[in-house]
């Protein structure tokens, strides 16, 4: 049954600000250890002698342990709470990030990947529950889209900062600085984070399916459970391609080397900043104006669906900075389809099985992210040309707006 839209029981606490803060901050950590991999993914090809295939290798150890931990975490903190959950995953996702300097084989950094994606999976349940907790509805999409920008921002500050560090003490210590980052933010959340008190719970639900968590097997009867894996495992994956392969497509493509690579990838990381912020604003605004909430989001993502048929422009041989611009469009469409698709979650389940919810979604998305690395590995050491890659990832979204709403529910 959908989450009532009732008035609120009281109004929202301001210090549900300083959660998003805290959440956006967490994001920013989690996409920087991350991205990493992919901004030095030419220098570590030609210092370890990695073919296309056993770099894919690497990536899909990333994307299962985060299918794996994207479902059990989500089923973790919808009995732990979002506070422990968060403070350990950070704490061991800055250990895992750490290790990645002290491997040299495929099998070791495939290893070091494996233990990252397993811990960063919980970073995505736990925020949007913690959204789910602090925010009315007509808030949420927007709160979701300000601490999924931290995603940008990590993929922004990481090209600008890891060339240098890289460049001047070496591709190791790159790893071991932002490895140790993220303790900072465990100490800081440590002070500040924590659930919202009885007065502060401004959320449209029923309290009664609120106090216990939900099986498994109940959450994957619901069809809004089906519609929102679906959606994740077409979509999630054009996102990962663009996380692990655009440094390589500019380096391959237009012969961009690590030194130049930071500007392009701050342009295309700043237009999904403001895709992820105006994505949720635009579907709150809809709210506003009387629509829906299911209505107001697939609104939006249809218009970012269209938006992304754009990359096919990719498939011809354009010049560099048109590329940027097609890429900056696509990753700005993405986070605000993002951004109002996790939403959809929240206006759906019950606030129990949110998390849980999330992390199936979560899981599907990873495993589709598993399936296009391996093809994409593949298919660029047979063929050498991004055309299939550019072709699947501009049409994903139509079908997975499709999807949504054939299965979605009103």
């Amino acid at each position: 049954m959908p989450i009532s839209s009732a008035t609120p029981l009281q109004s929202p606490s301001r210090y549900r600000w300083v959660i998003c803060v805290l959440l956006f901050l967490a994001t920013t950590s989690n996409y920087m250890d991350r991205q990493i991999l992919g901004i030095l993914a030419p220098v570590l090809q030609a210092e370890l002698g990695w073919s296309e295939s056993e770099y894919g290798h690497i990536v899909t150890a990333f994307q299962a342990a985060y299918a794996l931990g994207l479902l059990g975490c989500g089923w973790l903190v919808d009995r732990i709470g979002t506070r422990w959950g968060l403070i350990v995953a950070v704490s061991l996702w800055s250990v895992a990030s750490a290790t990645h300097g002290v491997a040299r084989s495929v099998g070791q950094f495939a290893l070091a990947r494996f233990g990252l994606g397993l811990s960063e999976a919980a970073n995505f349940p736990a925020s949007i529950k913690s959204v789910s907790e602090w925010f009315p509805q007509r808030e949420r999409a927007l709160a979701i889209g300000i601490f999924n920008s931290g995603s940008n921002l990590g993929a922004i500050v990481a090209p600008l900062i890891v060339p240098f560090i890289a460049l001047q003490y070496g591709w190791q210590t790159a790893f071991f600085v932002l490895g140790a980052a993220g303790f900072l933010w465990v100490g800081v959340a440590m002070v500040l984070f924590r659930p919202p008190r009885a007065s502060e719970r401004p959320v449209e639900c029923n309290p009664a399916t609120t106090s216990t968590a939900l099986s498994w097997r109940v959450m994957l009867r619901r069809r809004e459970t089906v519609a929102f894996a679906c959606a994740k495992f077409l979509t999630d994956p054009v996102w990962w391609f663009f996380l692990y392969w655009i440094p390589k497509y500019l380096h391959s493509t237009f012969g961009v080397e690590l030194s130049g690579m930071g500007l392009p990838l701050v342009v295309i990381y700043l237009f999904a900043d403001v895709g992820s912020i105006g994505g949720g604003w635009w579907s709150g605004r809809l709210i506003g104006k009387g629509l829906a909430p299911l209505v107001a989001r697939r609104r939006v993502m249809l218009w970012c669906a269209l938006l992304t048929l754009m990359v096919m422009v990719l498939a011809y041989r354009a010049d560099l900075w048109v590329a940027v611009a097609v890429l900056s469009l696509a990753t700005a469409a993405h986070q605000a389809w993002s951004a109002n698709l996790f939403s959809t979650v929240t206006d759906s389940v019950p606030q129990a099985g949110v998390a849980s919810v999330v992390g199936i979604g979560g899981m599907a998305g990873a495993l589709g992210g598993m399936l296009l690395a391996q093809v994409a590995g593949y298919s660029l050491e047979l063929t050498g040309s991004y055309v299939p890659l550019f072709i699947v990832c501009s049409s994903a979204y139509l079908v997975a707006w499709g999807v949504l709403r054939a299965l979605g529910g009103r």
